[in-house]
């Protein structure tokens, strides 16, 4: 589902679908570089240590158990008219998928960006931000995109209930989670922290604040994202901006 302008009366897309894609899929490719770097990491300490051979056949395992985990992520989501095809397998939603994934042996090497990912697609949106918390202190986009699933998390989990008063203190939570997503202007994923923060300021009727936050995060777009500007666009746009 793409992300569409939206009006503050308007229900807004769920978090965890920004740009038509789960989470999941939208960090797919930085996984396997992630966890290679891991990997390669663990056999270098392996060797230092001695134990070159142990380590080597553990990389080996490790590895093909990531490979089955990334090829099932990769199965589509079927239609909602879409019969299961044998000689295709997919999946009849993302919650599914993830449950699906989460019982795989391997989907621990995955990393917390990845499983984090997992949970919140399964709808268990507190076990999601534990998940997350493990790699929100790396200073690489590892640690960016963990903080803006934190986010993700606290938002779904605001958007899901219906009280009233417990959807505004975790909207408010996840505005502050957004805030912290991204501190440093050159870091990585800083043109989305703010794009967040302005969708969050508008769920909170805060439209001046959003625009601004939106102006931003069209600012902070040095890296000339085509989806992120879209949406941002579409975002003032609604809000009556030139």
């Amino acid at each position: 589902m793409a992300d569409k302008a939206t009006s503050n009366a308007a229900e807004p897309p769920k978090p965890v679908h920004i740009g038509g894609e789960s989470f999941v899929d939208r960090v797919l490719p930085h996984i396997k570089k992630i966890v290679i770097a891991t990997v390669v990491l663990a056999v270098i300490l392996s060797i230092v240590v001695g134990i070159r051979w142990f380590g080597e056949r553990k990389q080996r395992a490790t590895t093909e158990q990531l490979d089955h985990v990334l090829e099932v992520a990769r199965q589509p989501i079927r239609g909602k008219d879409e019969k299961l095809d044998p000689k295709r397998p997919s999946f009849a939603s993302a919650k599914e998928r993830a449950e699906a994934l989460l019982a795989l042996a391997g989907v621990e090497a995955a990393g917390p960006v990845f499983r984090g990912g997992l949970l919140l697609d399964a709808g268990r949106f507190d076990d999601s931000v534990a998940e997350y918390r493990k790699g929100s202190a790396d200073q690489t986009i590892t640690g960016a995109l963990c903080r803006e699933g934190i986010g993700l998390a606290i938002e779904a989990k605001a958007t899901a209930g219906k009280d009233s008063a417990a959807r505004q203190k975790g909207l408010e939570e996840a505005l502050a989670a957004f805030v912290a997503m991204q501190p440093d202007e050159a870091g990585p994923r800083r043109a989305y922290a703010l794009y967040h923060q302005g969708r969050i300021q508008l769920l909170l009727g805060k439209r001046a604040e959003a625009k601004a936050q939106f102006e931003a995060a069209k600012t902070a777009n040095k890296d000339g994202d085509r989806e992120l500007m879209e949406m941002v666009e579409q975002r003032l746009a609604a809000l009556g901006a030139s």
